[in-house]
């Protein structure tokens, strides 16, 4: 893709964690100012399938899209297709929604992809890729500005992130006005992390898909 993330992991005079995002043109590389608002701009609106999702490269939040397809299974075995998230790790949210939420999606194709070519490593991701993948299988859009992050364990729980409020910021700036998150985050952010935002926080994968729709 034409996007790069830069991360310094030596630095004499300044902190390592930051991180550049630039975009390839023709020139050579060229700084984006707000990656944010470039991996967004295409975004469809009340689309069934799509959840944005405050990410952290080092110091540098960024809100990117995920995107899920649930199709039925054609040749037999179901397949599982990822771009830009851990095709294993999303094998095994597909393991938890069919155990600890009741959603059957085991015995269907799932598609899933962070759209512009982003690559997304952290566990933060896993509960809007949950959320992503509910919201195509039943043909259903979230809320309206509505960001999601979180970790989701294997019995179902979901656990706190780091940096929780330059996530919070970031939505903010983007124009969101909700946001589903871990309790343990919620509980420990200050009045002027949450300021102007409505937040939602959720103990359990079950109480996550409840207040998403």
């Amino acid at each position: 893709h034409a996007f790069r993330l830069v991360r310094a992991t030596k630095h004499r005079i300044g902190p390592a964690h930051e991180v550049g995002v630039f975009e390839m043109a023709s020139q050579g590389l060229r700084e984006v100012p707000d990656p944010s608002a470039l991996f967004l701009a295409e975004r469809p609106e009340s689309a069934a399938g799509s959840i944005v999702v405050p990410t952290a490269e080092g110091s540098r939040p960024l809100l990117v899209e995920v995107q899920a397809l649930v199709a039925p299974a054609v040749y037999g075995a179901a397949r599982r297709v990822a771009s830009g998230v851990d095709g294993n790790r999303l094998s095994i949210l597909l393991a938890v929604l069919e155990r600890k939420a009741s959603v059957h999606v085991l015995d269907r194709d799932v598609f899933a992809s962070v759209a512009g070519g982003v690559r997304v490593d952290e566990r933060a991701l896993d509960l809007a890729l949950a959320v992503a993948v509910v919201s195509s299988l039943r043909n259903r859009s979230v809320q309206d500005k509505l960001a999601v992050f979180g970790e989701v364990g294997l019995a179902g729980e979901i656990r706190a992130v780091p940096r929780p409020g330059p996530r919070l910021s970031e939505a903010r700036k983007m124009g969101f006005t909700r946001v589903l998150l871990p309790k343990g985050n919620a509980e420990r952010l200050t009045d002027a992390e949450t300021r102007d935002l409505d937040l939602i926080p959720v103990a359990s994968l079950v109480d996550a898909l409840e207040a998403a729709f």
